[in-house]
């Protein structure tokens, strides 16, 4: 017995696994991103933790109880646990298998015993069953290698998914205090076109104005007044959006800082494209399926050889259950079994090929993957920079339309001007601080997606912020 362990460990030792190992695919990267700068020597920004890039104490509130409560969440949580489970159960297939059988005989004849210190349906018996496969072809190993990519690429779901929840409510909570915004100055304006009417009320009736004049005035008061309706429905539906992001039943969401008062890092560096291979979370999820895939091929291939297995049988049968421990009651047999594929053997061709087909799938996905990640990068720096730019130019245009209403006002008020010089002014006006505040709101919107699009919360250490380590690359075995 121990002669027959030996040389069954002896065939595993110098035994290779079928199949290709994994190995990364060379994918080219620039030296830097095409709208990176020249801030490619800087710390990446995605280095940063996100608690303090969002510097707003009730948008960091918001986040933390999205990340206990979010259903998505919680469901990505268990279905890491479901492919832990399973990669331990494709580790125990390196160990024997084990199972144990009894029979106590109730009614009938128990003097029937043909074969004796073996058992039969009429014996008192108990029976231990041993099969032990060796993997000489490396099926189970590359079964193994499987699950554990299965794994980490379940694990790094679940990490892109804290980013996208993180990136999530960021963006909900910023649009929410954009339709603030937008709300305080529709309500601004609403008043000024009150104070309009009112004046050419009062202008009609001395006779210095017509019908028309005070109908233009009304047209617009009343254009105001749809628009804080439409803000006001716009502000229930973000509210209800972000709720869900928080897994709790639609209700009001507490504000911190206005838009205006948000505290964003002046230089939004983007690092190396390099980099960006080894920390966004759906570029690692594509490249654990694809190591998974490869061993797939090495597992398929093995099941078309024969399989060498340990078989043994050991237990103790007697007609009498007063003689079950008697010595000639034991029983007890071991030895090499092989079992191969025959008339299925065209059948585990054809899954090999499957099992190829399917790994030239992951590659094709791994590298569209990684083409979504450059471009959501470079979308996300071209629009940090030409919000900040865009906001300064329309903070100029707003100040130039308040000193033009203020003056077309006093003309107006002055009999100086027509009425058409005050509404033209002060829609322009209305137009553009509504415009400011999108495009506010677009560059803080932008430096979230950027942080999304980096993999955001990544460190040199390896580790998420405030999350696990990253898990590493399984390596496979020898190819053979």
């Amino acid at each position: 017995m121990r002669g027959l362990a030996l040389a069954a460990l002896s065939m595993l030792l110098i035994s290779c696994a079928m199949g290709p190992d994994y190995s990364r695919p060379d994918i080219p990267t620039s030296d830097s991103f095409r709208m990176g700068g020249e801030q490619k020597d800087l710390p990446s920004l995605a280095n940063v933790p996100w608690w303090e890039l969002y510097q707003d104490e009730e948008l960091q509130k918001l986040i933390r109880i999205a990340l206990e409560e979010n259903k998505d969440l919680k469901r990505s949580v268990a279905t890491v646990e479901e492919f832990a489970a399973r990669l331990l159960v494709a580790k125990t297939d390196f160990a024997p298998q084990m199972n144990g059988t009894g029979n106590a005989p109730v009614f009938g004849s128990t003097k029937n015993f043909q074969f004796p210190g073996f058992p039969n349906p009429f014996n008192y018996y108990v029976q231990g069953n041993l099969a032990w496969e060796l993997d000489i072809w490396g099926r189970i190993r590359r079964s193994n290698e499987a699950a554990l990519g299965d794994l980490l690429a379940r694990e790094e779901n679940r990490r892109a998914l804290i980013l996208q929840i993180v990136g999530g409510v960021a963006q909900a909570y910023f649009d929410l205090r954009q339709f603030d915004m937008q709300l305080e100055i529709a309500k601004r304006t609403l008043q000024a076109w009150e104070e309009s009417v009112r004046i050419a009320q009062a202008r009609l009736r001395q006779g210095i104005i017509n019908k028309l004049d005070l109908d233009q005035f009304e047209a617009e008061r009343q254009n105001a007044a749809a628009r804080i309706a439409e803000l006001k429905r716009q502000i229930v539906q973000k509210e209800n959006e972000l709720s869900v992001l928080l897994g709790r039943n639609p209700s009001k969401v507490s504000r911190g800082r206005s838009l205006t008062e948000q505290v964003m890092p002046p230089v939004v560096p983007a690092g190396l494209p390099s980099d960006l291979l080894q920390r966004r979370p759906d570029v690692v999820q594509a490249e654990q399926q694809l190591a998974a895939a490869t061993a797939r091929i090495g597992q398929a291939k093995a099941d078309r050889f024969p399989k060498l297995s340990i078989t043994g049988i050991l237990g103790v049968a007697s007609p009498q259950l007063s003689q079950l421990v008697a010595n000639e009651t034991y029983f007890g047999v071991v030895g090499p079994s092989l079992a191969g594929p025959l008339f299925n053997a065209q059948i585990l061709g054809f899954q090999q090929k499957a099992a190829e087909a399917q790994a030239r799938q992951a590659v094709a996905q791994y590298e569209q993957t990684i083409l979504v990640a450059f471009r959501e990068v470079e979308d996300a720096l071209v629009g940090v920079t030409t919000a900040r730019e865009q906001a300064t130019a329309q903070e100029r245009q707003v100040n130039a339309l308040q000193s033009a209403l203020h003056l077309a006002n006093l003309r107006y008020k002055g009999g100086l001007a027509n009425y058409l010089d005050v509404l033209i002014a002060q829609r322009n006006l209305f137009d553009a601080e509504l415009s400011l505040a999108a495009t506010r709101r677009l560059h803080l919107v932008s430096v979230v997606q950027l942080y999304k699009a980096l993999g955001g919360g990544w460190s040199p250490d390896g580790k998420a912020a405030g999350q696990a380590p990253v898990a590493p690359t399984p390596v496979s075995g020898q190819a053979g």
